[in-house]
């Protein structure tokens, strides 16, 4: 489960859209951009390669509810 997950704009006119992401997953904190096509652009460290998917899946979740909704 992702906790304390945080999004703010990549640019500050908000014309072009990307959000930089944060969160805790496992209590590993973890960053990454989430660009305007959904593809998520990890930074640094990720989840493990098996876990991926199903993290990616909660914070498109979390985003078409804090953003697009």
């Amino acid at each position: 489960m992702i906790q304390h997950f945080n999004f703010k704009p990549l640019f500050e006119n908000n014309v072009l859209p990307g959000w930089a992401i944060s969160f805790y997953y496992k209590q590993q904190l973890y960053k990454a951009e989430y660009k305007k096509d959904g593809k998520i652009v990890w930074l640094g460290d990720k989840p493990a390669n098996e876990e991926i998917p199903s993290v990616e899946k909660m914070i498109h979740e979390l985003m078409l509810f804090h953003v697009y909704d």
